[in-house]
């Protein structure tokens, strides 16, 4: 496992969401970034139900007020907090998470 930068705190607008493509290790991660306040869930972009990516449009991952990761396929709803499916297809399954810490104005994850 390796830690790497994601990007800045300020690149992920507080209460939205922003995505990620990082490439560590000859792999590539498609990645989600939910924020609220100082905290930043990390997810894979990707549904579990078929895989398809969960963004509507690049970065856009939300419902319309905010309050959930919503996937464009199928219209999924996962809680921000733990990626748990609380309404949709995939309901009781959850979106793979990936560890995340913010230190000083810097999101850094471990792949």
């Amino acid at each position: 496992m390796s830690r790497v930068r994601l990007c800045t705190l300020a690149q992920i607008p507080d209460g939205d969401s922003a995505g990620f493509l990082v490439a560590e290790g000859g792999a590539r991660h498609d990645l989600i970034a939910v924020r609220r306040n100082r905290d930043v869930f990390i997810y894979r972009n990707s549904c579990p139900h078929i895989g398809a990516p969960l963004d509507f449009a690049p970065g856009r991952f939300l419902s319309l007020d905010k309050t959930h990761i919503l996937c464009s396929t199928h219209g999924a709803l996962f809680r921000v907090e733990d990626g748990f499916c609380v309404s949709g297809p995939c309901l009781g399954d959850s979106l793979e998470p990936v560890t995340a810490s913010v230190e000083d104005d810097a999101v850094f994850i471990d792949l």
